[in-house]
């Protein structure tokens, strides 16, 4: 039996890994900073080396799956100091207490590391050109990681949603019912990922125990949409009568300039773990109802 920890617990992500661990056979212990889902969720402040180091020492984990992070793309902008306190800093605090109890170190990491310039599916080991302090501060995390001579495995994901916390499956859902239009960026490309079908994949690569697999690897649901084409399903499968309108990304506000293209190449995780991955539609619907 393995000891597990799970940072970020009460995110999309922790709350599906908790659910897809709930019959291991591991020893998993789930921890946040906060608690918000009434689960028995146990407090570690990741900004804090002391307390990680401590809190290995007393846990003695094989592996860490690391799900916290900064993700407000815009207010990363305007707080650049959080933005890397919690996607580098924190991952460095890990990264040394992992080396120190010999543990395996998941840690999810973003497609917003590339520049969102490419027409083909990006590569784990393509050029990095991350756009703004969300990115670059995840790419200096996925650096901590490697540079600390730790065991890793770097899953990079995008568009991830859940009947969890906020994200645009229930933003979508909510104005949709609420309103006759809505507008939607169209010049957007990339593929959405439902939480769960990350967590499946975390899970089986430590239940089937191939953790010796370090690297970076790609991992979302199959297809490529935009925006725009993602609304359109939301909305088709919810049953709103609401008209999706396409925008431009000039005609949406932001303070960050985000990928155009963020479609990730998947075939080394299906290769290496044997994933098979499910279309995007399919597990929105599945989503969806799951929300419902």
């Amino acid at each position: 039996m393995m000891n597990v920890i799970v940072t970020g617990a009460e995110g999309q992500l922790g709350s599906e890994l908790r659910a897809a661990s709930r019959n291991s056979a591991h020893n998993y212990v789930f921890t946040d900073v906060c608690r918000l889902s009434g689960a028995d969720t146990t407090f570690l402040d990741i900004t804090d080396a002391a307390s990680v180091m401590d809190f290995c020492h007393a846990q003695k984990p094989d592996v860490i799956v690391n799900c916290a992070a900064y993700t407000n793309v815009d207010k990363a902008e305007d707080d650049a100091a959080s933005a890397d306190l919690l996607n580098r800093q924190a991952v460095g605090n890990i990264a040394l207490a992992a080396l120190d109890c010999g543990a395996t170190v998941i840690h999810i990491s973003t497609d917003y590391v590339f520049g969102g310039d490419g027409r083909i599916p990006y590569k784990e080991d393509d050029v990095k050109n991350p756009l703004g302090v969300y990115g670059r501060t995840k790419l200096a995390g996925e650096e901590e990681l490697l540079e600390s001579g730790c065991k890793a495995i770097i899953i990079r994901t995008a568009w991830l949603y859940s009947p969890y916390g906020k994200n645009f499956v229930k933003t979508m859902a909510s104005l949709m019912a609420a309103r006759p239009e809505v507008g939607v960026v169209a010049d957007q490309v990339g593929s959405p990922t439902c939480a769960e079908d990350l967590a499946a994949v975390i899970c089986r690569i430590i239940e089937k125990g191939m953790l010796a697999h370090t690297g970076v690897y790609h991992y979302t649901d199959a297809g490529v949409v935009s925006w725009f084409d993602f609304a359109r399903e939301i909305c088709r499968l919810g049953g709103w009568n609401c008209a999706v309108k396409p925008l431009r990304s000039s005609e949406f506000p932001s303070k960050v300039r985000r990928p155009h293209y963020s479609v990730l190449d998947k075939s080394k995780i299906t290769e290496t773990f044997g994933v098979e991955v499910p279309y995007w539609k399919d597990s929105l619907a599945r989503c969806l109802q799951n929300i419902e």
